[in-house]
């Protein structure tokens, strides 16, 4: 049986921008909040080396950086920090249940920050390969590919981004989109075309990734003309999106048809006493600044159905 570690009022799931945003607010609240990091410290913003569209930046921060200093925040209001993951939870008891590898909790009101995880490919040879030529994170694994002719596949902010990043280091970075005009902003998409090391590959989706010990060549299919080729790669970078993390919910709280926990204008979701921020409940904006904002709400909401409880 697992050990029960002790009672909070409010825990927050998820340590990314949103988590440690609303760790801030309801520390300021003086509700001691416990948050529970996850497996990746700071989230999907962790993964980013610069971001410039974060206000108070005008040069940019670091994603790491940004977070370290939104902790360092929320510590010094009173939030306290466990490096753990959450193993499972129970909403349908009060106070709430909340499992992690080191023990259990009870709390009287979560906020769930948990973001999303990187979409595959799904094709044959991607799990394979992952590790060994497949990567899906270019500030973690880009050192591994100097002077080597690699792919990215998307046409998005964050692949043009990666992408962009990825030329500090690589030979060349090919872009694959399945379109035949990107998705990113007109601020990426210049800076790419732009810059020498970055070529495109227009109307192509991945069909498999081939190689022996390591990745060789991509099977890349022609989108309008139904053709199919092999092209050679030392490497390939995935970035299509992410899919929210609401496995641990489901059944529990009530899910959107894109995927993301179903919350009202108050960041509750189904369950009372349940709020949620960040990706894990924005199927829109996708942004480190609304993770953040959306954290803030969620946290006011929640300091309020505590004062509620109170009356």
């Amino acid at each position: 049986m697992m050990e029960f570690v002790e009672h909070r009022q409010v825990m927050v799931l998820g340590g990314g921008p949103a988590g440690f945003t609303a760790a801030l607010y309801t520390a300021r609240a003086d509700l001691k909040p416990l948050l529970v990091t996850g497996m990746t410290l700071y989230g999907q913003a962790s993964q980013t080396h610069l971001i410039e569209n974060f206000p108070g930046f005008p040069k940019g921060v670091g994603g790491t950086e940004l977070g370290q200093l939104i902790e360092e925040q929320a510590r010094h209001f009173g939030a306290e920090v466990v490096f753990d993951v959450v193993t499972s939870v129970n909403l349908e008891q009060r106070p709430f249940e909340v499992c992690l590898s080191s023990g259990k909790y009870t709390a009287d009101c979560l906020i769930i920050c948990m973001g999303a995880d990187s979409r595959r490919l799904d094709v044959p040879g991607e799990r394979e390969f992952t590790g060994k030529g497949v990567s899906f994170c270019a500030t973690c694994d880009g050192w591994f590919f100097k002077d080597k002719d690699i792919h990215i596949v998307g046409g998005g902010d964050s692949a043009l981004e990666e992408a962009l990043f990825l030329t500090r280091f690589a030979r060349s970075v090919t872009i694959i989109h399945r379109r035949d005009a990107l998705r990113a902003g007109a601020i990426l998409e210049n800076r790419a075309r732009n810059n020498p090391k970055v070529k495109f590959l227009w109307n192509a989706v991945v069909k498999e990734i081939l190689g022996s010990e390591k990745i060789e060549e991509l099977l890349v299919e022609d989108t309008v003309t139904g053709e199919q080729k092999r092209i050679s790669t030392e490497g390939v970078f995935v970035s299509i999106g992410h899919n929210p993390n609401t496995t641990l919910f489901e059944g529990q709280l009530k899910i959107t048809p894109a995927g993301t926990l179903d919350v009202d204008r108050q960041l509750q979701t189904s369950v009372e006493g349940v709020f949620a921020a960040g990706e894990i409940a924005d199927p829109y904006f996708k942004q480190v600044v609304t993770s953040a904002g959306m954290g803030a709400a969620a946290a006011i909401s929640a300091t309020k159905y505590l004062e509620n409880l109170e009356k």
